[in-house]
């Protein structure tokens, strides 16, 4: 694996799994693996847990991480090959990235989509001329179109929570919001549950579906109550259209996961990825409930992060 941006296959995320839930037992195993090895975490967009999980993670392995907001403390980028950079831009990405990539002996970078140019979010340009450029492997911390730390996180999550059934019962359900919100959370957590092989269904109201490239193989309504009938994990997400793409939609019925909608299932799960808001997306009735493994995903961030770099660096 030389660079980490999506689920590869059911072989590669069950050992990312395993070495995560290994480090979890004990985090400083390794310490001596990353000496002398530097990451660089490269963020175009915000971030809290992802920032400091990484940071964390490689801390755990030995290796120096910088971090560069480069959204606030670099030149701004021009992403396109062969544009007159006669506007705002100051830096091109090939010469960045390639500087980037002489300092640096991984490169973890976190850049959200635009939400209005459909055609380059959904190939993930921005990712991709960092890749190119910085000919360097890199970890993605959250790009256009995928979240993978996050969802080999929330395997991990699902593996620590599973019960005596082998295929368990997820349903991924869309939730409200005041703004646009990226897919790549959404995308990412369905294209790693149906790689890990688990029973999959999709809620949402219609005019949201997702690209279906990370949906095949999914049990796709519109009808929530319906998805979450004897569910074993529900993870409550928004996201905004697809394919009238970065459009908020108004919605008439109730989105908002409550313990009533879960009445029909007793031993459900509740997983989100925060940030979260409360009330909006989900009830404080769940989120403080012995059902929720919110806070449970964010811890095992770290270890997710960990193995992925120890993959590499070996």
């Amino acid at each position: 694996m030389k660079h980490f941006t999506q689920f590869e296959n059911i072989t590669t995320a069950s050992a990312l799994i395993d070495q995560a839930l290994k480090f979890k037992e004990n985090p400083r195993i390794n310490q001596a693996l990353g000496q002398g090895k530097r990451l660089g975490l490269i963020f175009l967009n915000p971030s809290l847990r992802t920032r400091v999980s990484t940071q964390i993670a490689a801390s755990n392995l030995g290796i120096e991480s910088i971090v560069l907001n480069m959204d606030k403390e670099s030149w701004a980028l021009e992403m396109h090959d062969g544009a007159l950079m006669n506007k705002n831009t100051v830096e091109h990405i090939k010469d960045a990235a390639a500087v980037l990539g002489s300092y640096f002996d991984m490169l973890a970078i976190r850049a959200f989509p635009s939400l209005t140019n459909k055609g380059e979010d959904s190939d993930d340009f921005t990712l991709k001329q960092f890749i190119k450029y910085a000919k360097l492997p890199v970890v993605s911390l959250e790009s256009a179109i995928r979240h993978p730390l996050q969802s080999l996180a929330d395997m991990i999550t699902i593996r620590e929570n599973l019960s005596t059934k082998s295929k368990p019962k997820v349903v991924l359900t869309w939730a409200p919001h005041i703004k646009a919100i990226p897919h790549a959370v959404a995308n990412s957590f369905a294209e790693w549950s149906i790689g890990c092989g688990y029973d999959l269904t999709i809620a949402h109201p219609e005019g949201y579906e997702l690209d279906e490239r990370f949906t095949q193989g999914a049990h796709i309504t519109h009808n929530q109550d319906e998805a979450l009938a004897d569910a074993d994990f529900v993870y409550v997400k928004n996201w905004s259209a697809f394919h009238e793409y970065g459009k908020i939609i108004h919605v008439n019925q109730p989105w908002l996961l409550t313990e009533e909608k879960l009445k029909n299932s007793p031993q459900a799960k509740v997983m989100h990825c925060l940030p979260v808001r409360r009330n909006l997306e989900l009830s404080d009735e769940i989120l403080d409930s012995p059902r929720s493994l919110v806070q449970e995903q964010a811890n095992n961030r770290i270890y997710a992060a960990q193995a992925v770099l120890k993959h590499i660096i070996s």
